[in-house]
């Protein structure tokens, strides 16, 4: 429960990622993972490369992680951001 810990943001960033060089994608999820704000990162097929979460405390703490954080990794083509605002349904089991 991240409310419980103080942080009431959760956004998704959906990260296209540049390929200048061979090793592109490497250094860019090696360097992502060093934020700790953000929580998990998926790797995804499609436009986007990349999806991570990231939580915050509040608007300007999630603020500060996107341009001192996020806007500094190497090799981003491309950002999309949506801000979380309810959870509707997590599953706990699987459906069977």
């Amino acid at each position: 429960d991240w409310q419980a810990w103080g942080y009431g943001v959760e956004v998704s960033l959906g990260i296209a990622v540049a390929r200048p060089q061979p090793r592109a994608f490497d250094v860019f999820t090696d360097l992502a993972r060093l934020v700790r704000e953000v929580f998990e990162i998926q790797s995804l097929l499609g436009r986007v490369d990349v999806r991570f979460s990231v939580i915050a405390r509040h608007i300007g703490h999630y603020q500060t992680i996107y341009r001192n954080e996020i806007l500094t990794l190497p090799h981003i083509a491309e950002i999309e951001a949506l801000m979380h605002v309810a959870r509707i349904k997590t599953a706990e089991g699987l459906p069977i």
